[in-house]
């Protein structure tokens, strides 16, 4: 009975592979490989319904070859299960076939030790089949992303603004198109960036190379003889990432030892795998947010945040304040007294904010902190403008000893720009909250806002009290964390806001600071278009004045 059953399986196996044999060499035979690949290299566009009958025959003669994959992978999987079943003292034989015949009522005179024995093996034969069809799933959606791809087509797209493009880079310059923080148009590629292209460049040589070798015993010659490609013969290449299929890499070889005039390109692509839950967790309660503010002066801002704060849904909310000098400390300790949840803390000192975050930490209640085992700061300004669902976010986004949240705040531009001299009535500060390229811009050069635990910010040893007044102490912090291994939330958050403020930049900062603060001032006041409009207002004026 097993020889038959075996012998059957083995005759379906042989036919099926005949098959797929007959099947593959009818579509090289009219088609080819080579003549897929050349055509995106034709000047004249192809016929759209030449093109949509092909996209659909090429999709269902590989729907048809997965499926015949598929069957002959189980039928393999069983004749593999059938031969370990012979080898055994008379096992029964249970495969999950539909048309073998086989009842499970025929085992039920087998002792337990044999049924034991046989469930094994269908783990065993469930395991072989789930791991083979799983090898070609990954194959089979690898296709899949490299065919969606505009990587060997183009696809038609609804408006220019969907269109992603390209970035130009060699070994040592990389040209990005997005300037990202260093607002740099070259820059060197490092880090992360410098792997994934090196990963790119060292896949296309190995392909090149295999190549190679095929080509030089076709005709009869060894590979050394014709040259084998190296990191030297690497030209350039550009690279783009579509967010839905993959990196596609397009790079381009000329061989400097033999001198010779052919250039090679190898398209290279690394297809997005499928996406994977990775954890799911329930967020914990909502603990109190402390929220340290350095100030020195600033009396008027300092009513209107806190005023501000009394309003929030959130009440969830603790105050630290650390004033610096005499000047306007009384009225300070006046609008601090008629809130609530606000502390103040009188220091006569020159202003320092990194030694007013590193207080306002240490002035924490102790209440509060043992209730919590920890507590959660926001460092804060009181220029700061924020929601109560930033106030979540801040929460979402912490956990001791594991992460720390950096907002990228948006900066509002110098409201008598935007507004007043577009011959536009002054919103109120609540309505000027917009965001948009006309009324802000993202911060991402600035790191001082931050929510993270006071473990985190004594372990990490915080911020570095020998900077003396505006700037510096925020970004050498937020360094001492990049170089940690607590994970670093990093994201645009549309809940808090940077109002716009005269900015003095004084003579006895340091030169870095100096050149800091000036930066800074110059994007706070408007956006490229406005300042051009204040540049050229007298040309605008005089040709208005012509019309």
């Amino acid at each position: 009975m097993h020889n038959s059953l075996a012998s059957r399986l083995l005759v379906r196996l042989l036919l099926l592979f005949a098959l797929v044999t007959v099947i593959s060499i009818v579509i090289l035979t009219k088609w080819g490989f080579d003549e897929l690949t050349s055509q995106t290299d034709k000047d004249s566009p192809p016929n759209p319904s030449e093109t949509n009958g092909y996209t659909y025959a090429l999709s269902s003669r590989d729907a048809e070859i997965e499926r015949l994959k598929h069957e002959v992978l189980t039928l393999r999987a069983q004749l593999v299960l059938v031969q370990s079943n012979r080898s055994n003292n008379g096992l029964p034989v249970r495969l999950p076939l539909q048309s073998s015949g086989y009842s499970p009522s025929s085992a039920t005179a087998s002792s337990n030790s044999n049924n034991n024995n046989s469930n094994s093996h269908l783990h065993q034969s469930d395991t072989t089949i789930a791991s083979l069809t799983h090898h070609y799933d990954c194959s089979s959606y690898i296709r899949k992303q490299v065919g969606a791809a505009e990587i060997l087509h183009g696809l038609p797209l609804n408006n220019e603004y969907e269109m992603i493009p390209f970035n130009h880079f060699t070994f040592t310059r990389v040209y990005p198109i997005d300037l990202g923080l260093g607002k740099r148009v070259v820059e060197k590629p490092i880090g992360y960036r410098r792997r994934d292209l090196l990963e790119a460049v060292n896949k296309a040589l190995e392909s090149l190379n295999r190549n190679h070798t095929a080509r030089a015993r076709a005709k009869g010659l060894a590979a050394t003889e014709l040259g084998r490609y190296t990191l030297d013969d690497f030209v350039e290449g550009i690279y783009r990432t579509e967010p839905t299929t993959g990196s596609q890499y397009e790079l381009y070889f000329q061989s400097i030892k033999h001198q010779t005039n052919v250039v090679r390109k190898a398209l290279i692509m690394r297809p997005f795998a499928p996406l994977q839950t990775v954890q799911l967790s329930e967020v914990a309660a909502s603990p109190i947010i402390h929220v340290i503010l350095p100030l020195s002066g600033r009396l008027r801002s300092f009513r209107s945040f806190v005023q501000r704060l009394n309003k929030l849904a959130d009440q969830r909310l603790h105050l630290v304040v650390v004033y610096f000098g005499e000047a306007g400390l009384k009225e300070a300790q006046l609008i601090a007294g008629g809130a609530k949840r606000v502390q103040l803390v009188a220091l006569n000192e020159t202003f320092s904010r990194a030694k007013a975050l590193r207080l306002g930490a240490e002035h924490i209640p102790p209440q509060a902190a043992k209730a919590m085992q920890d507590a959660l700061l926001f460092m804060c300004d009181v220029d700061i403008v924020f929601t109560a669902k930033f106030l979540e976010r801040c929460r979402w986004n912490t956990a001791p000893g594991k992460k720390v949240y950096y907002p990228v705040v948006f900066s509002l531009y110098n409201p008598h720009v935007v507004y007043t001299l577009q011959g536009k009535i002054l919103p109120s500060e609540e309505e000027q909250l917009v965001i948009s390229r006309d009324t802000g811009f993202w911060r991402d050069f600035g790191y001082g806002m931050t929510c993270q635990y006071r473990s985190d910010f004594l372990q990490i040893r915080g911020f570095d009290e020998e900077i003396v007044g505006w700037g510096g102490e925020d970004v050498m912090l937020y360094r001492k964390y990049v170089r940690s291994k607590i994970k670093i939330v990093r994201a645009t958050d549309p809940g808090i806001f940077h109002r716009w403020h005269t900015k003095i930049c004084t003579g006895s900062l340091s030169a870095d600071q100096y050149r800091a603060c000036i930066r800074s001032r110059a994007l706070n006041e408007a956006s490229h278009a406005q300042l051009g409009f204040l540049a050229f207002q007298d040309e605008i004026a005089a040709a208005m004045a012509h019309s």
